[in-house]
Order: structure tokens, then sequence, then C-alpha cells
């Protein structure tokens, strides 16, 4: 099993939590569930869509770590704070998956994340060669 676990936890003396970013388990790559934090542990705060730019480039990044594409995803949970950001997460997400591979996805509205400031999260399956 390879694990991935080099990015930053926030800023503000924060401990990182007990898990890796990612694990790799046969042809198959397990993301955890990814915030809008950056590698100097900045949080983009307050805005959801530069939060959803944050993450998704979180996991292009874990992605190229270990060898494999954004076209590669197969499944994405996408956790969210606010009802009210569904239609621009929407608009975000098939932004940032090509037309031709939007992967299958689970979509919840949660009352809280462990990170006060995330307004969301997105964890993925990936395969990998």
């Amino acid at each position: 099993m390879a694990e991935i676990t080099r990015y930053a936890t926030p800023k503000g003396g924060r401990p990182f939590p007990p898990f890796s970013m990612a694990v790799r388990h046969g042809d198959t790559l397990y993301v955890s569930g990814l915030g809008p934090v950056d590698a100097q542990g900045n949080i983009a705060r307050d805005d959801f869509a530069a939060q959803f730019r944050q993450v998704v480039e979180n996991l292009h990044a874990i992605l190229a770590e270990a060898g494999t594409e954004i076209t590669r995803v197969l499944k994405t949970s996408v956790l969210l704070v606010r009802a009210t950001d569904v239609e621009e997460m929407n608009r975000l997400y098939r932004a940032a998956f090509p037309a031709s591979h939007l992967p299958a996805r689970t979509t919840s509205v949660v009352s809280a994340l462990p990170v006060p400031e995330f307004l969301l999260e997105i964890e993925a399956i990936v395969a990998v060669d």
C-alpha cells in the first residue's frame, strides 16, 4: 500500500489529522476528502469558487504524484456546507472534468466540516496503472 501525505494542514496551530491524503491499493487510488488548503497551509476563504478551484488543484497534484490524471477519476463524493452552493458547484464541476468523462458522483450537504472555514471537501476514487 502506497501513501501520499505531503500536503499541508491549514495554518493556525491545528495538528495534521491522522490520515493519508491518498492511498493506492492495486490499481485503485483512494483520495481522502480534500479541502481548500494550498501547499503552504493557506485556506481560500469565504469564496466558494476559489475554494472549489483550490480543491481541484489539490486533486490534480495528488493524481500527478500517483501517476494518474483527472480522466481516470471513477467516482467523487462532494460535501457542501451550504445547499445554496449546489448550482455553482455543478457549474465549476462541469468545467473541472472533461465533458467526455464525468465520474460517478455523490453530493451531500452537511451541517459542518472539521475545519470551520471549509465550504466543501471532495474525495475521489481513481484508476491507476
